[in-house]
């Protein structure tokens, strides 16, 4: 809106540019010869007053217009004399006005713009070229550059003083004002001019007929001009409808109810919306430079990663599934999450729009309904449905691993309806739930109790070594209840008679289980109550089959029924083996080769893995030493021996090894030994110590499993180990999506910063291979490379290798070994 100020410098402005329009007419009246006034002159005024003013152009986004009669009006400055040419802008001024507007003031003002633009025109063309009647008859460069001098003038003046105008009008800067409403105006002027000079030389050669025929092309330049014009106007309308429309988009983004992100290919949030920074607790600024995968609940982010992927792909258009995604103060929130491809036009590339509504509150009651479909609404412990869900459970797992061994407890309250009876059944109530929280205290968190009903409960206990853990915590139970109730002001006191039923007796049906605990159960109150009995079958089957087992293992040594394999370990840098680690193997005369996860727990319970440990370490420095005489390029190989717990516990150790190179002729540095991370974390003070011995010794340590253990980083610098093993299951678990990338890198980054290197354990695929080059992982072991291999196939590798490289492609059992020896 025009202030105060605006309104009175605009109009003094135009009070003088009437009167300096008005002394321009005049000076134009008074100077003009009458020769100049001729049929010529009167044919041209009647053509450019009745045609050419009526022919306009609009300027976009303003009231002003240009006519087609500024092309006559540069003729006349040419053909008629300047005089005679600023009258018939002057009167063409005034017919312009008289049909587009009705104030006075603009016909006085539009009438002094054109008077004196036309004025200030011919006395730059008489100032550089003479009278300007001579323009015409002079040279082609001589007139084309007057016809520009011309046009450049005009416009130059024309739209000078209509921009002054209106920059004091709007308060915008006069430059701004010219830029931005009459800088393209520029192109009539110009064509203009060469229309008006192209018309000149048609008269020359042909007469003053000329210029009545090229009127009509020249009216239909300008409408021509002026239909583009109007397509211009189109598309910015549509322009500005686009931009209303997507500031539309852009509130309802904003304001919508649920979240709302716009996101990148790779994850990046590029926008969101103010409901989403409110699910998730982050400011807008705190989320764009965020990705997703970094609030997605970690077991989501697979499945979200393969529907992206599957989106991109062209798979799916859409995609809708329930995560659970993480607040910024650290809790789950569960999102219902829609996705939907989209491509940015400016990008080019596909973008994401992630709809996310908060439905924390639904799963939480959900939840509850799942509670209470399978917990004990009186003591709020799983009923029977959940505890036999849970017993087909292990019952698989046991199937499936093996070694997965559980036991089912049955219980039932002694002398509990005499109690019920007498105290009344609130009290029995409440003693039924404070066996219930005393039940619970005598568990590991992984284990199941259930209340079956009336006051019958089981317990479920899973990842149990032997019956001796369970009968454990069947004593634990017992004493644990043997303690005095105080309920409603009376000390009630009660006894459990438990039935135990091992897995391992071998069980299909989680009810046959239930029923031997069970009869276990009955046998304890037959005998007395409050005592437990174990399932004869089971505990017949497992003493007899430990005890074979002790007795092979105790017998295996002597008989030389242990061996030792050889597995390379790789440079993944150069793929030469920089060494082997020696892994025990135990062929059973009757059960062929029996799995170390079998006989090793036993060994180190019966104390048999300090001869046997002892044995492997002398085979291995031996084999070693072996291979170094025969083939001097395996000089620079070494030999890695685990140690287990009791091992590296024994105080001879340090002897036994000193002995073991003795004997065997090998040097120190060819000779490892691993240790697993939990063994080392045990007892760190004498770890620490052990370490250093064995570096004295010149012997090169290596934490084995590293990251399957509860290591503290604090103390691992602490340790003179030159190696960190990284555990086969975060190798394994390398997929494409990058799962457990990160944590490999981070223990890579770490070794690196401790100057220790690094083994990859379980390499099998060239996929796994690849990321642990990407990431520079110093050494890796695995079926990619070769299977453990007994000494005579390792020694043929050697011997076979060929001087230059020692490449062992295809040799015999080396589950297509590709690497070379260094």
């Amino acid at each position: 809106m025009e202030t105060p100020s605006q309104h009175r410098h605009t109009r003094t402005y135009f009070r003088l540019l009437i009167a300096a329009g008005g002394g321009a007419l005049l000076w134009a009246l008074v100077r003009l010869p009458a020769s100049q006034v001729d049929f010529h002159f009167l044919l041209l005024a009647i053509i450019t007053l009745t045609i050419g003013s009526r022919i306009t152009v609009k300027i976009p986004r303003l009231s002003s217009h240009v006519s087609v009669s500024d092309t006559f009006l540069l003729l006349s400055v040419i053909l008629c004399g300047g005089e005679a040419a600023i009258l018939l802008a002057a009167l063409d001024g005034l017919s312009s006005t008289m049909r587009l507007s009705r104030r006075t003031q603009t016909y006085m003002a539009n009438i002094a713009v054109t008077a004196l633009s036309t004025t200030v025109t011919v006395w730059v063309l008489r100032l550089c070229f003479g009278p300007v009647e001579g323009i015409a008859a002079g040279g082609a460069p001589l007139f084309v550059t007057g016809l520009c001098v011309m046009a450049v003038t005009q416009y130059t003046v024309n739209s000078g003083l209509v921009a002054a105008g209106m920059a004091l009008k709007t308060g915008q800067g006069l430059w701004e004002t010219w830029r931005k409403y009459y800088l393209w105006t520029s192109i009539t002027y110009f064509v203009g001019a060469a229309t008006a000079g192209v018309v000149v030389k048609l008269i020359s050669f042909v007469g003053f007929t000329a210029f009545v025929v090229a009127t009509p092309m020249i009216a239909i330049v300008y409408l021509t001009y002026q239909t583009y014009l109007k397509n211009i106007e189109t598309v910015e309308r549509h322009v500005a409808a686009l931009r209303e429309s997507e500031e539309r988009f852009r509130s309802a983004f904003d304001y919508a109810a649920i979240g709302m992100a716009l996101v990148s290919p790779d994850g990046r949030w590029l926008q969101v919306n103010r409901s989403l920074c409110a699910i998730l607790g982050y400011t807008e600024r705190e989320l764009l430079g965020m990705n997703f995968q970094q609030i997605t609940h970690p077991d989501e982010l697979g499945s979200v990663m393969a529907h992206v992927r599957q989106m991109l792909d062209g798979q799916m258009p859409t995609c809708q599934t329930e995560k659970r995604y993480f607040h910024k103060d650290g809790h789950v929130v569960w999102i219902y999450l829609s996705i939907s491809r989209v491509r940015d036009a400016q990008a080019g590339e596909a973008r994401f729009i992630f709809q996310i509504q908060d439905i924390t509150d639904r799963k939480l009651a959900e939840r509850q309904l799942l509670h209470d479909a399978f917990h004990d609404a009186l003591t709020g412990l799983s009923n029977r449905a959940l505890f036999i869900d849970r017993l087909k459970l292990a019952l698989a797992r046991h199937k499936r691993l093996g070694s997965a061994q559980f036991a089912v407890l049955f219980l039932d309250l002694d002398r509990f309806k005499v109690i019920n009876d007498s105290l009344g059944h609130a009290i029995g109530d409440q003693l039924l739930v404070g066996i219930a929280r005393r039940l619970e205290t005598c568990l590991r968190p992984g284990d199941t109790v259930a209340r079956l009903g009336g006051d019958e409960f089981t317990v479920l206990l899973e990842d149990v070594s032997d019956t001796r853990e369970v009968i454990a915590v069947a004593k634990r139970i017992e004493e644990e209840l043997s303690l005095p109730f105080n309920l409603g002001g009376h000390e009630v006191y009660t006894t459990a008679s438990i039935g135990i039923a091992p897995s391992t007796t071998g069980y299909e049906r989680p009810d046959d289980i239930l029923r031997d605990a069970d009869t276990a159960m009955y046998r304890a109150k037959s005998l007395g109550k409050s005592r437990h009995e174990v399932f004869d079958k089971e505990m017949h089957t497992h003493a007899v089959n430990l005890l074979h087992l002790e007795t092979d293992l105790r017998r295996a040594l002597d008989r030389r029924e242990f061996t030792v394999y050889y597995q390379p370990i790789v440079s993944l840098s150069t793929g030469e083996v920089q060494g082997f680690e020696a892994l025990l193997r135990w062929r059973h005369p009757s059960h062929g080769f029996i799995s170390p996860t079998e006989f090793i727990p036993v060994a180190e319970e019966t104390g048999l893995i300090l001869p046997i440990g002892r044995w492997a370490l002398e085979e291995a420095c031996r084999q070693m030493r072996e291979w170094q005489g025969q083939f001097p390029r395996a000089a620079g190989l070494y030999v890695s021996v685990n140690l287990s717990g009791r091992q590296f516990a024994n105080p001879e150790l340090i002897e036994q090894i000193k002995e073991a190179l003795e004997t065997t002729g090998l040097a120190p540095q060819s000779l490892k030994l691993e240790v697993t991370e939990s063994v080392v974390m045990e007892d760190i003070e004498k770890t620490i110590e052990m370490l250093r011995q064995l570096r004295a010794l010149g012997v090169e340590s290596s934490i084995d499993d590293f990251g399957t253990g509860y290591s503290s980083l604090s103390y691992l610098h602490h340790f003179p180990s030159s190696t960190l093993k990284i555990d086969r299951s975060f190798i394994g678990r390398m997929g494409a999506a990058g799962e457990n990338t990160e944590i490999v890198r981070t223990i890579l980054l770490l070794a690196r910063n401790l100057g220790m290197c690094v083994v990859a354990e379980g390499v099998e695929t060239d996929g796994q291979l690849a990321q642990l080059q990407a990431l520079s992982c110093d050494y890796g072991q695995g079926y990619l490379f070769s299977k453990a291999v007994n000494a005579t196939t390792a020694g043929r590798m050697l011997s076979e290798a060929s001087p230059a490289s020692l490449k062992t492609a295809n040799t015999e059992g080396l589950a297509g070994l590709r690497v070379l020896v260094a």
